[in-house]
């Protein structure tokens, strides 16, 4: 069953995680300052009773990685069965010979050695910490020399809450990233007073019980409910694990796993091992996106359930389920009917819903050029729901009232893959296929027969003309090489080619960019690199750069090297850059509120993937609003983004480290909401306008339809911390996400342009040293 597949995932992917924890535990009740933890000297700290330790462990879903947190340490749990309950900054990791310090500024803080670079802090050298301690329940604080809470990982919570830890409302747990849908999981708690599992930050899939009652927060009690906490600490909506009361369990926690499922886990003292004794959503299928970008999840007659790929698949492929086609299809397209299965599109997630009959809803997609599929629910409402995009998912049910059409290339692979006979919940093959696929077709035979004649004669007469025509255009050559990818799947195109897709350079699209156009017709956009760089070191930076995918980073498309001309081709955005929109005042009009939020979002998200999401750290260095393009849909995705693997510094302008992409993006909010573009000093006039209460000054005056004023302070307090000088106190990429989302808040920034006190003592030890 679906639900027990993903239950001994989850369990192995946190188990080989576990595994990577090193063996020298230190039991200290105070951890005084300058106390230090290394990746090598194998140590951790270990609460009095024993129950919990603190260090590092291995990543092994990330190799040669490390993160640092807290994870069970009873000698009543296995090895290899004590569960990580807290890691420090969530999803950091760092590399080999890294180390963890208590400061003697008071801030706890994770050191990135292959980076050089603050990976994580507690951000509490102002807070005159005196020690550290962790506590029996897995609570990691540190303590003011009157012994006062002044940090405590119990309210910066990663992805579990352990017994009498408290989920604060606005505070959020995210589930572990096992690819680029399930790191977008979160459980959030709402002041309206109730809990909300949601995919992304406007998709809900569970929700608690509500309450009229003012609500502090949700908490894990020891005897295994889940309850909801008025602001008198007394519940008012509580739920029960199926072990309740029983007093023979020692050890608890509630974790949001990778697969979005909220669940309550016991330890099992007969089997030695971790049991489910509730969770949020009993069937896993409908759990959004469960099934990744383009599966489905189909139920059997059991009531078990399995993730399918019902337009075919791909072993070699990160998204493995395929999208039912891309761009055009030269052959034409045709509509696929799946009985008893609803889908629902992803980016966006929000369906178009009319009200018509099936066959209109059918016809009305594959008229539709923008349509990928529709779902008419037969339920008495007539809603036919349209999808605009490739990423397709959903679920499948014999109960179901729900069929679906997909629209599907006229390519005999493309509508009946190898693998699809295993997606109709009914029966072998979907109802509008069973027909071609049973007995003989005489005109069938007949056609085949007449096409295969067709087809010699073609071929005869192809080879006459091309003894005529030996010598082809440039435009051919390059519809050869098209053809011809490398291990990456990227073009490889020599310089002639490269003229000819561009017409010899004449439609420049920005500062060394050009417009090209591929066989077929598609269009892409050719990056002039002009540097000198030796082959095999471009062509491993292009090899990197050409296996990082995320829906807001453009694609790389090929390359081009060949005799001192060194070309990127990457995918084409339709709309431009963003420079342009705000540029131009009739485009300017047309970037209202929300799409202005939504752009600001969507390069967060990239910008966090190429920090902390690919296998090797990737900085953009040089963020701005020319290298943010936008698709047909008006979404944004970044382009140029790795250059400086390419041009050693030459194509970047903010440096290497994740500290000049932060500070470009905290420009780049400023920029986006106040419509200007190259004014002097805009940030530190913005900073100015926001802290004397005269934020709605900043807004750009085109924008029409409103201004959301939470989201206005929101985004400008956290483009404030970007800005920092001190980029010690720059957050995080992961962080600025998460405030733009909405699930965490953020405090009043420090004026950004001035040196803080860390630096100010830098500077007095050094005036000391001279003296």
């Amino acid at each position: 069953m679906l639900e027990q597949e993903m239950f001994l995932f989850n369990s192995r992917f946190l188990v080989s995680v576990v595994l990577g924890f090193l063996f020298f535990s230190v039991v200290v009740s105070q951890i005084p300052l300058g106390s230090k933890l290394s990746e090598v000297e194998n140590e951790s700290w270990v609460s009095p009773n024993g129950d919990f330790a603190f260090g590092f462990f291995n990543r092994s879903d990330q190799p040669n990685q490390y993160s640092v947190g807290i994870h069970f340490n009873s000698k009543l749990i296995p090895f290899s069965e004590r569960m990580v309950v807290w890691v420090a900054g969530a999803d950091v990791t760092v590399g080999n010979n890294s180390y963890l310090q208590l400061t003697h500024d008071g801030d706890l803080i994770l050191f990135d050695s292959t980076k050089g670079v603050a990976a994580w802090t507690s951000k509490t050298s102002n807070l005159s910490v005196a020690s550290a301690v962790l506590h029996d329940n897995g609570n990691l604080v540190l303590l003011n020399r009157a012994q006062d809470v002044v940090w405590q990982s119990f309210k910066t919570p990663s992805d579990t809450l352990l017994p009498g830890q408290i989920l604060y409302v606005y505070q959020t747990l995210r589930a572990a990233s096992r690819n680029s849908v399930s790191s977008y999981y979160s459980l959030s708690m709402a002041a309206s007073g109730e809990m909300k599992l949601s995919w992304e930050s406007n998709v809900n899939y569970w929700a608690s019980g509500s309450s009229s009652h003012s609500i502090a927060g949700a908490i894990l009690t020891s005897d295994g409910s889940l309850q909801l906490l008025d602001q008198n600490s007394r519940p008012v909506w509580s739920v029960f694990g199926e072990d309740h009361n029983d007093s023979s369990v020692n050890f608890r926690f509630l974790r949001l796993d990778v697969d979005g499922n909220l669940r309550m886990y016991s330890w099992t003292e007969a089997s030695k091992s971790w049991r489910s004794v509730w969770q949020a959503v009993g069937n896993q299928c409908n759990v959004f996106a469960t099934c990744g970008l383009c599966g489905i999840c189909v139920f059997n007659s059991e009531g078990s359930s399995v993730c399918k790929c019902p337009f075919g698949s791909n072993p070699d492929s990160n998204m493995k389920c395929l999208a039912p086609y891309k761009n055009k299809c030269d052959s034409g397209t045709t509509m696929v009917t799946f009985e008893h299965t609803f889908l629902y599109g992803m980016y966006p997630p929000n369906d178009s819903i009319t009200h018509t009959s099936l066959q209109q809803c059918r016809n009305s997609c594959l008229q539709d050029p923008r349509c990928t599929a529709v779902t008419a629910t037969n339920d008495g409402t007539a809603q036919c729901r349209m999808k605009q995009t490739q990423y397709i998912t959903g679920y499948a049910h014999p109960s179901s009232v729900s069929i679906s059409f997909v629209k599907m290339c006229l390519d005999p692979v493309a509508v009946l893959p190898k693998n699809f006979p295993a997606f109709s919940p009914s029966s072998s093959l979907p109802p509008s296929e069973l027909k071609r696929s049973s007995g003989f077709c005489i005109p069938c035979l007949i056609g085949a027969a007449s096409g295969t004649v067709f087809a010699f004669f073609a071929i005869q007469v192809g080879i006459g003309f091309c003894f005529f025509k030996r010598r082809k255009s440039i435009r051919k050559t390059a519809t050869l090489a098209y053809m011809e990818l490398n291990s990456r799947g990227l073009i490889t195109l020599s310089y002639a080619e490269i003229k000819d897709l561009t017409n010899n350079f004449k439609d420049q699209l920005g500062p060394k960019m050009f417009k090209g156009v591929l066989p077929h017709n598609r269009s892409v956009a050719i990056k002039d690199l002009k540097v000198i760089i030796e082959e095999k070191q471009f062509k491993n930076a292009v090899s990197i750069i050409g296996s990082i995918h995320h829906k807001n980073l453009v694609k790389l498309e090929g390359y081009c090297y060949e005799s001192g001309h060194r070309f990127l081709v990457y995918e084409f955005a339709k709309n431009g850059s963003v420079d342009r929109w705000i540029d131009e005042d009739k485009l300017g009009k047309k970037l209202t509120w929300r799409k202005r939020m939504e752009i600001c979002l969507g390069v967060a998200k990239a910008i966090a993937y190429l920090h902390t999401g690919c296998r090797e750290f990737v900085n953009h260095g040089n963020l701005k609003c020319e290298n943010v393009v936008l698709d047909e849909e008006l979404e944004a995705k970044i382009t140029e983004f790795g250059l400086g693997r390419i041009c050693s510094g030459a194509c970047s302008s903010s440096g290497g480290a994740a500290e000049g992409d932060v500070a470009s993006f905290g420009e780049m909010i400023v920029i986006l909401v106040s419509g200007r573009r190259g004014v002097e000093d805009i940030c530190g006039w913005a900073y100015k306008q926001w802290v004397e209460g005269l934020a709605e000054s900043i807004v750009d005056a085109r924008i029409e339809e409103g201004v959301d004023m939470e989201e206005l302070d929101r985004s400008m307090r956290i483009a404030f911390w970007c800005l920092q000088v001190d980029d010690q106190l720059r957050p995080s990429m992961g962080e600025v996400v998460k405030v733009l989302e909405g699930t965490l808040t953020v405090d009043p920034p420090p004026p950004p342009f001035v040196r803080r006190r860390r630096l100010h003592e830098e500077e007095l030890l050094e005036s000391d040293l001279e003296s």
